[in-house]
């Protein structure tokens, strides 16, 4: 990629990062989590758990809890992580995390690995990606039109959500999987290609 996303970062009125597999690395193992829970393929884990009878629902969002929290205590940045969100800063550019983690979770994350962020939203905060309420309410607290601002994600609910926001999506795929990409705007291997 050449410098033109770097020039296109610039222009715009706001970036959003996704946290876990984009900012951070977790090491989380979301197959495992899944199977544990038994939640078919084509659901999120989320709306799975709402679809469960209220019995199960409590203690399966129980062991999405634990299983986060312990990502959060091991969690590292994303090679570049650092260096992007301090040149956006620089930039004078707000930037925000949307992410289908608990709020808790999160702030633990950004606070252990000692950064942050203008905006944070969790799932207590809207509904899930790949719907587009967090980012429109990201956006419309920066009082920004939607589609002046870009969503960086690794994963297609990220890609879905943007869309569905009117907002530019960037692919974020560190081991060059191109799954996603049809669905994206930009398409980048390293953070730091949206600063350099």
């Amino acid at each position: 990629m050449n410098s033109s996303y770097a020039d296109q970062v610039k222009s715009l009125a706001g970036v959003i990062f996704d946290l876990d597999g984009t900012l951070v690395d977790s090491q989380l193992d979301f197959t495992a989590l899944r199977q544990s829970l038994d939640c078919p393929a084509e659901l999120g884990v989320l709306e799975f758990i709402d679809t469960l009878p209220d019995r199960e629902r409590a203690g399966a969002h129980e062991a999405v809890l634990a299983f986060e929290q312990q990502g959060a205590d091991r969690a590292t940045l994303m090679p570049g992580a650092r260096a992007c969100l301090e040149t956006l800063r620089h930039w004078q550019l707000p930037v925000a995390i949307l992410t289908r983690n608990a709020g808790t979770v999160a702030r633990h994350t950004l606070q252990r690995l000692g950064f942050a962020v203008d905006l944070l939203l969790a799932r207590e905060d809207c509904a899930p990606k790949p719907a587009p309420d967090g980012l429109l309410q990201i956006a419309g607290h920066w009082n920004v039109p939607a589609q002046n601002c870009v969503y960086v994600g690794d994963y297609l609910f990220d890609l879905q959500a943007a869309r569905n926001a009117g907002m530019l999506s960037c692919y974020y795929d560190p081991h060059a999987s191109a799954e996603f990409s049809a669905l994206a705007d930009w398409h980048i291997r390293h953070l730091a290609q949206l600063h350099t």
